[in-house]
C-alpha cells in the first residue's frame, strides 16, 4: 500500500492458500487486488473449498481437501497463506518452507515453543520469508504512535497500560462455544487471542521484557454459575430472554447484515436463513449454554511486564466488555498518549497543550484497523521485490513475543514472577 493508502500494483506474484476460512480468504482477496494470482487451495470444509475455488477460478487439479495434498503438488506458487487451525500451523509451515515457499502465517505461530522453533529453523534453513500475522503492527494507528514516541513528544516512555476488550458475545462465540474454547485443542487464550497484543507492546517500546507476572482464571463460564432452570441449549431455555449470552438472540440478529453473516454467523452455518440458524443451534456447538460447554480457557487475565530499561507495562484481556477497539495509555516523562484504535489524545506536560490526532484507521472491528490489508500488501510486495524489510517482524522477533506469552502462562499457573532469558 502506498503512503496515501492506495493499493500499489506489483510484479506478478502467485499464492496458494492452506485454510480457506475467514482469514485465509480475506488475505487472498486483498492479495489479488495488488495483482497477485491465487493458484491453489487446501480446505477441508467442502462448502468453503467449493466457494473459494469458484471465486478464484482455480483449476480442479489445484483444489485440495488437505494441505498435505497441496504440498505434494510441489512448489506451484511463490508464497503460501497458512490459515489452518492453530494446532495445524507447525507442520504445514515446516513443510512449505522446505519446498521454498514464502509464508504468511496466521497467529499464533504454533501452540508450543518447540513447534515455533521448528518453524523458525525451517525458514532460516530454506532462506524464505516468514510473516506472522501480527496485524496490529501494520495499522496507521500504530505507525503514528511510534512516530510520536520517536519524535520525543512525550519524552521517555516509562509505562504502558493496554486493554483488549474482547466483548461479551465475541468471547462466548469464540472462547466458550467456538474453536478456541479449550487449551488442549488450541492453546491458552492469551496465546490464541492476545499474542499480538504482547507483540504490539514490545513493538511500541522496542524492547523484550525481562520479567513477567500474570493473574487470571475462568471465573464466569462455569457450571456452578448456570442460572436456575437453564437448559443445555438456548433454543429450549426458559431463561434465554434474560441471558446476556443467548445464542438465539446473537445469531438470529446477524441475518440481513452482510458483514455479520460472514462473521460470526459464517462459523455457525453455511445457511444464513432463520431455519438454517435454528438447525445449527439445535445440534452444533454454537447453540450450547455457555454454562454447559466443555470450555476451559480463562475469561480474564492480567499480564505485568518489566523491561530491562526499567519500563513497565500492564495488559488486560477480558470477556466482560462491549465489543470495541483496544485502548492504550502510554505515560512518558514529558507527556502522555491515550488511544482507542482510531484516534490519539496527546498531552504535553510542559505547555499544558492537549491535542487529538486522527490516525485514519479503519473500523477496528473489521480488518484490525486496516492492519490485515496492509500486512497482505507488505507480504506480496516483499515477495515481488525480494525486500524482506517490508515485513515488520521476522521469524525470530515473532518467536520472542510468543516466548513472553508462555512465560506469562507459567507465571499465572505457578503464582510466580518468571525471568526471561536474555
Amino acid at each position: 500500500m502506498g503512503g496515501d493508502g492506495q493499493v500499489v500494483q506489483v510484479a506478478e506474484v502467485t499464492l496458494v492458500v492452506a485454510g480457506a476460512g475467514l482469514r485465509g480468504t480475506g488475505y487472498a482477496r486483498r492479495a489479488r487486488t495488488t495483482g497477485a494470482i491465487v493458484v491453489g487451495v487446501a480446505e477441508p470444509d467442502p462448502v468453503r473449498r467449493t466457494r473459494f475455488a469458484a471465486e478464484f477460478d482455480l483449476a480442479p487439479e489445484r483444489v485440495f481437501a488437505d494441505w498435505r495434498d497441496l504440498a505434494e503438488a510441489g512448489r506451484i506458487a511463490d508464497g503460501v497463506v497458512i490459515a489452518t487451525q492453530d494446532t495445524e500451523h507447525a507442520r504445514p509451515a515446516v513443510r512449505f518452507a522446505g519446498l521454498g515457499y514464502h509464508i504468511l502465517l496466521e497467529k499464533p505461530m504454533a501452540t508450543t515453543e518447540a513447534d515455533c522453533l521448528r518453524i523458525v529453523e525451517a525458514v532460516e534453513r530454506a532462506g524464505t520469508m516468514l510473516a506472522v500475522c501480527h496485524v496490529m503492527r501494520y495499522t496507521p494507528y500504530t505507525r503514528r504512535i511510534r512516530e510520536l514516541v520517536a519524535e520525543g513528544r512525550i519524552g521517555e516512555p516509562i509505562s504502558v497500560q493496554h486493554l483488549e476488550p474482547v466483548g461479551w458475545w465475541h468471547f462466548a462465540h469464540s472462547y466458550v462455544r467456538g474453536n478456541w474454547r479449550r487449551t488442549d485443542d488450541s492453546g491458552p487464550m492469551l496465546l490464541t487471542k492476545s499474542c499480538h497484543d504482547i507483540d504490539w507492546i514490545m513493538h511500541v517500546l522496542g524492547e523484550v521484557p525481562a520479567r513477567v507476572a500474570s493473574f487470571g482464571r475462568l471465573s464466569h463460564f462455569r457450571p456452578e454459575n448456570r442460572p436456575a432452570g437453564a437448559t443445555d441449549r438456548c433454543l429450549d431455555c426458559p431463561v434465554e430472554p434474560d441471558c446476556a449470552y443467548s445464542a438465539t438472540r446473537l445469531y438470529l440478529s446477524c441475518l440481513g447484515d452482510p458483514r455479520r453473516e460472514v462473521w460470526p454467523l459464517g462459523a455457525v452455518t453455511h445457511d444464513p436463513t432463520e431455519a438454517g440458524v435454528r438447525a445449527a443451534l439445535r445440534t452444533g456447538p454454537y447453540g450450547r449454554c455457555v454454562y454447559a460447554s466443555d470450555n476451559d480457557v480463562v475469561d480474564h487475565q492480567v499480564v505485568n511486564l518489566e523491561f530491562g530499561s526499567g519500563r513497565t507495562a500492564s495488559f488486560t484481556v477480558t470477556a466482560f466488555t462491549p465489543h470495541s477497539g483496544r485502548q492504550t495509555r502510554i505515560f512518558g516523562t514529558r507527556g502522555a498518549i491515550e488511544g482507542d484504535g482510531h484516534r490519539l489524545t496527546v498531552s504535553d506536560f510542559v505547555t499544558g497543550q492537549v491535542w487529538t490526532v486522527e490516525t485514519g484507521a479503519d473500523d477496528q472491528a473489521h480488518g484490525h484497523g486496516g492492519g490485515d490489508d496492509a500486512l497482505a500488501d507488505a507480504f506480496v510486495t516483499a515477495i515481488a521485490t525480494g525486500d524482506e524489510s517490508l515485513l515488520s517482524s521476522d521469524a525470530r522477533e515473532s518467536l520472542a513475543g510468543h516466548r513472553v506469552v508462555w512465560a506469562a502462562e507459567r507465571a499465572r499457573r505457578t503464582g510466580t514472577v518468571v525471568t526471561l532469558a536474555g
